[in-house]
């Protein structure tokens, strides 16, 4: 992994470069790219030599949902040309992370074992920013093996507020 982290880093921070103006936009595109690299069977087809990497393009662009503009097509192609779609999506982790630097935010998943609605989400969202004293960009993740409470991870930090993890404290406790 730490091969992929070294090999995306120039390509996340060009493309960071080349895109400062329309950061959304870019971050758009490159995570449904990288969502779509992300799939074995296109890896494992990107992967044979018999295949050129025109036609690898053209699949790609052509399961891409949105229409990817000029930029994008060239920045894919540079990357299928390279025998770099198995990293695509360690680029655009990158590239995320570039742009919450520049914003001053951080991504944040909360794990929960049952669907949150959009009102308690905003209200945990704003007490996570009060918690981490940062701007938060919240996402949810279902994890039906928390049993209760929610488990949140921005960056390298974890706050487990989750049933399992109460559970585990105890048998560690009582088992000491």
């Amino acid at each position: 992994m730490a091969e992929f982290a070294t090999i995306a880093r120039p390509y996340a921070e060009a493309l960071f470069k080349a895109s400062s103006s329309d950061l959304s936009s870019v971050e758009n595109w490159v995570e449904e790219l990288a969502s779509i690299a992300s799939n074995p069977e296109l890896q494992q087809f990107a992967d044979n030599p018999k295949v050129p990497a025109s036609q690898v393009f053209d699949l790609m662009t052509g399961v891409a949902k949105s229409r990817l503009d000029d930029a994008a097509r060239n920045f894919l192609r540079v990357v299928i040309e390279n025998g770099r779609l198995a990293v695509l999506p360690e680029i655009a982790a990158q590239f995320r992370a570039l742009k919450n630097a520049r914003s001053g935010s951080s991504d944040a998943v909360v794990y929960s074992a049952f669907p949150i609605d959009s009102a308690a989400l905003a209200d945990v969202a704003a007490l996570l920013e009060k918690r981490f004293d940062r701007k938060l960009n919240v996402s949810v993740t279902l994890q039906p093996e928390l049993i209760g409470g929610i488990r949140v991870v921005v960056g390298d930090e974890v706050l487990d507020t989750s049933v399992k993890a109460r559970l585990e404290q105890m048998k560690l406790a009582l088992t000491a």
